[in-house]
């Protein structure tokens, strides 16, 4: 079967260089053709543009500027910058911002077509290996989101269901509970996986630039815009565009928001024409958007025009069957990073971990297990290696001891970590120990007796 051409699009000022080069590419290759940055740009949203053949001067945006856009932007599309006269410091400037080749406008005509062939087979190369990482990625996902537990395993079948169509998603759920995760993969497992994913973390951008964020901006719309900008809606043209904490989104944008979504059409700040996108939108937030509706903060319209496919989130302390699986991966993870090889933990490490309350969720536990295995000097993980707040959130007393209260619960904890430390550094000398913490050692061997450190130290030193 043979393959369809590449599409070289020709962005020259010189409309007989134009004709030139399109006379010299039109056999092998489809062949677009720009006046101006400005009017390539969009080209690029619009079209499946693989190579360009960009001029350095152009008349408006120039194009460096252009190659920049473009680099940022577009990453996989090859770029042949072409200039009247030879000039070293411009064929490294050019080469310097991510340029395929630089060649002057005297160029031989087989040469250049020699030339676009490999800037193709470069781009045929650089597409493989970001599908692979694409296939490694999203196995990474699918593993970090699968767990034994019923909700999990209700969000995958739901997932399933949902992904192949163009409907808006709705990601409910707490910070740190794997909102955006969950966004890439509904993307991978979509009509188009191939399309872009552009995510956007309202919360993290200025309030006076998020409509020029995502709705881009004309040259000279106000003080300091000093070229034209594309913005997110533009750029998830036919992919997805996840819109993270949406619920933080002015209202006077949430109206244009949600023409953008019914039209399929934007405005640029500072333009006059509508420019057609088509996107699938998955939105997310950690507050309850109904409540904000009723109180006047987020626009009912635009709730329910999102809230096609609700998939709501737990959180990790609700489903803790999924920690073990979760600690796995993120083992592996860090061995791999730090060059280490933890095994894993000891059973009551883990009942601690699936007993503490996780404020910040699955983000919370990777940072603790890689904290962990950073510091770690054994080949297991052992309760004394948690921070002192996974000691105090176990509050069930022990098999046969009275009831205790949270504030005796937590010194006894203190206290017993802190013998058990002063045991491993003296040697699990008891001795050598009293001495070390400055108590009798009848008043140790109480203490001792009390909380049950000796039969935890008799477990760590056979570990």
């Amino acid at each position: 079967m043979t393959s369809k051409p590449k599409t070289v699009l020709i962005v020259d000022d010189d409309e007989g260089m134009r004709d030139t080069l399109t006379a010299i590419l039109k056999r092998d290759f489809r062949v677009l053709r720009a006046a101006t940055g400005e009017a390539a740009l969009p080209m690029l949203s619009r079209e499946d543009v693989d190579l360009m053949l960009l001029d350095v001067r152009l008349p408006g945006i120039s194009g460096f500027e252009v190659l920049r856009i473009v680099k940022e932007n577009y990453s996989l599309v090859e770029v042949i910058m072409i200039s009247a006269i030879n000039e070293i410091e411009t064929a490294v400037q050019a080469m310097k911002h991510g340029a395929y080749h630089y060649v002057t406008k005297d160029f031989d005509y087989d040469q250049l077509r020699s030339l676009v062939r490999n800037a193709g087979e470069r781009q045929d190369l650089n597409r493989q290996v970001l599908t692979l990482s694409a296939q490694v990625a999203d196995q990474t996902e699918r593993e970090f989101i699968v767990g034994p537990s019923k909700m999990t395993r209700d969000i995958i079948d739901l997932v399933q269901k949902v992904a192949k169509l163009s409907a808006t998603v709705l990601i409910l759920g707490e910070s740190g509970t794997g909102k955006e995760l969950l966004a890439r993969l509904i993307h991978r497992e979509s009509a188009d996986p191939d399309g872009p994913f552009i995510a956007v973390n309202l919360a993290a951008i200025p309030r006076e630039l998020v409509e020029s964020a995502l709705f881009g901006h004309e040259r000279g719309a106000f003080t300091g815009a000093h070229r034209q900008q594309l913005g997110k809606f533009e750029l998830a043209s036919n992919g997805t565009l996840f819109l993270d904490e949406i619920g933080d989104l002015r209202l006077d944008l949430q109206a244009k928001l949600l023409r953008a979504i019914q039209e399929g059409e934007i405005e640029r700040v500072g333009g006059s024409k509508p420019i057609k996108t088509e996107f699938r939108l998955i939105a997310a937030t950690n507050i309850d958007l109904e409540k904000a509706v009723k109180d006047g903060r987020f626009r009912e319209d635009l709730f329910y025009r999102i809230n096609v496919i609700p998939i709501k989130l737990p959180p990790l302390r609700e489903r803790a069957e999924d920690i073990p699986l979760l600690v796995d991966f993120f083992l592996r993870r860090y061995n791999a990073r730090f060059r280490k090889n933890i095994q894993g933990m000891t059973d009551r490490t883990m009942a601690m971990l699936q007993k503490y309350w996780w404020p910040g969720n699955i983000r919370e536990l990777e940072n603790l297990i890689e904290r962990l295995v950073a510091v770690a000097e054994n080949d297991l993980l052992a309760e004394e290696d948690l921070p002192l707040e996974f000691q105090f959130a176990q509050l069930e007393p022990r098999e046969g001891a009275r009831p205790e209260s949270l504030f005796e619960n937590a010194t006894n904890t203190f206290e017993r970590n802190f013998i058990l430390r002063a045991l491993e550094k003296c040697g699990w000398n008891v001795t050598a120990s009293a001495e070390y913490l400055g108590v009798p050692l009848s008043t140790l061997k109480y203490k001792m007796d009390k909380l049950d450190v000796r039969g935890i130290a008799r477990r760590l030193r056979g570990a």
